[in-house]
């Protein structure tokens, strides 16, 4: 019997994979999404921005009218003092949080809610945004980071523009201490070994012969100290050149 794989150890949430939550300054998410926001308006003003080490963009701290505060996800050119709207009736600028019925198509977003009222949940790392394809009765179509289209509920919510920090991958690390503390910051345990490079107790492709010495292919039931390499996966070996002259449009 070898031991847990990495995955099954980070899975089953141990302190020395667990996130800390004081790490994290934020827990980002819309408001309520009451009758204001459903049928109204309300605004806020941007009184402070905020770097959460646990996320790749800058957040923005807004004061509402309520007197409440809430921070968001700042897009690139948002600046102090800017006003930022929240609900159906809002205009469409950089910053403010509409439905997606509400957006006209071809508008850059971010932060999209995969059902209304969720908070927020996709598009939401540095320099990402998704774009408005197309609407009709029941569905909004969103053209993902991915390139992939994705339809969603009309009354989803999200905002308008770019995720500010879109050149911070584009910056050298220039030495591993560095990558460390990035990594360190998300609870991610850096640097990592491949599997071939383990002894056989630690790794199903580990061994003296620094190469997997079996099919990376695993079946999608099979047990979890097994479950590496390609799972499931829909095709293996080299690809042919009908399929690649497919994906480029040839």
């Amino acid at each position: 019997m070898g031991k847990r794989l990495k995955q099954q150890v980070r899975g089953k949430g141990t302190p020395r994979y667990k996130a800390p939550s004081h790490r994290f300054k934020v827990d980002l998410s819309y408001r309520n999404y009451d009758d204001i926001e459903k049928t109204g308006v309300i605004t806020g003003e941007v009184i402070g921005f905020v770097d959460d080490p646990g996320r790749t963009g800058i957040l923005a701290l807004l004061k509402l009218d309520d007197n409440t505060e809430l921070h968001i996800l700042a897009p690139e050119g948002i600046a102090l003092g800017d006003r930022i709207e929240i609900g159906s009736q809002a205009k469409v600028n950089i910053g403010n949080i509409l439905p997606l019925y509400a957006i006209p198509d071809g508008m850059f977003i971010y932060n999209l809610e995969i059902r209304p009222g969720d908070g927020g949940k996709l598009v939401k790392a540095s320099g990402n945004y998704a774009t408005i394809v197309s609407k009709d009765d029941k569905y909004v179509y969103v053209k993902m980071p991915s390139k992939k289209i994705i339809t969603f509920d009309p009354d989803a919510r999200a905002q308008i523009g770019v995720i500010c920090g879109g050149g911070v991958k584009d910056k050298p690390l220039l030495k591993a201490g560095t990558a460390f503390h990035k990594m360190h910051a998300r609870n991610r345990r850096w640097p990592g070994n491949r599997g071939v490079k383990m002894s056989p107790v630690d790794h199903p492709f580990g061994g003296k012969q620094h190469h997997k010495g079996k099919s990376s292919s695993v079946a999608r039931g099979a047990p979890p100290g097994r479950k590496v390499g390609h799972i499931a996966s829909r095709q293996t070996g080299r690809r042919g050149k009908a399929a690649q002259n497919t994906t480029r449009g040839e």
